[in-house]
């Protein structure tokens, strides 16, 4: 009797700790079961070439790429995806490793079509906040080019290209991408084409919307599927672009 109240009283405990250890993150702006990814702070920035080898990088976790919203079942050898997370002042850095057997950028204007080539797509949400960004800087909804082009759309509701705010480079190492990210962040008064825009500084304990996506195409018209972070339990699972009440929660910690 007496083990099983020690036992009892040490679940009670842990629970208690990781409760206190976890923000209350969900609210009506979110979905049920978000994810929440702690991206440690990167004493020197990482430097953006598809290598990956700077120490920062083993102190951050994987995050699996396993969410099926569109296309049919693939295999391991077609489609594989994680991704990695750290912080400085002054940006995010994303790390991307993917096995995709066959890359595919058809369509030269970068403009045209976008999420129908294989392409690396970062929803960034600067305070969380959740709701509606289709034509609107809510949310950010960055499509990344095997060319390094950050493509998004704009409040005039066509296509913009914001390379500006990403840095992007990426390499093949054996069957596998290795693809760095180094993004600015700005809020939702961000103003396209004005040279005004500034993007803000990062502290510890500031919390962002985050989902990240790949779209594979092995040579169709379209693309064949879209591979999320984040798991839709209602609705149409694409919809990432409009509703950023899907992502998940990125915490900057020390």
């Amino acid at each position: 009797m007496l083990n099983t109240r020690v036992n009892v009283c040490l679940v009670v405990t842990a629970a208690l700790a990781a409760l206190a250890t976890t923000p209350a993150l969900a609210d009506e702006a979110h979905y049920d079961e978000r994810t929440e990814y702690r991206a440690p702070k990167a004493a020197v920035a990482p430097v953006v070439d598809g290598v990956a080898d700077e120490s920062i990088w083993e102190q951050a976790r994987w995050q699996e790429l396993a969410r099926r919203w569109l296309g049919p079942e693939f295999s391991a050898e077609d489609f594989q995806g994680r991704y990695k997370v750290v912080w400085t002042e002054d940006k995010i850095y994303i790390l991307g490793e993917f096995v995709d057997d066959i890359l595919i950028d058809t369509h030269r204007d970068p403009l045209v079509q976008y999420w129908d080539d294989d392409c690396w797509e970062i929803f960034l949400d600067e305070d969380f906040s959740g709701g509606e960004h289709q034509f609107s800087h809510n949310a950010f909804a960055y499509h990344m080019s095997l060319d390094n082009q950050a493509i998004d759309i704009g409040t005039d509701k066509k296509p913009h290209n914001y390379s500006h705010h990403v840095e992007s480079r990426w390499q093949q190492q054996g069957n596998k991408i290795i693809w760095e990210l180094a993004i600015d962040i700005y809020t939702d008064d961000y103003v396209d084409g004005s040279d005004s825009n500034v993007p803000i500084k990062l502290s510890a304990g500031k919390v962002m919307g985050l989902m990240v996506a790949y779209c594979d195409n092995d040579g169709s018209e379209l693309r064949e599927n879209f591979i999320g972070s984040e798991v839709v339990l209602s609705g149409p699972k694409d919809r990432g672009y409009i509703d950023a009440g899907l992502f998940g929660a990125l915490i900057l910690v020390e």
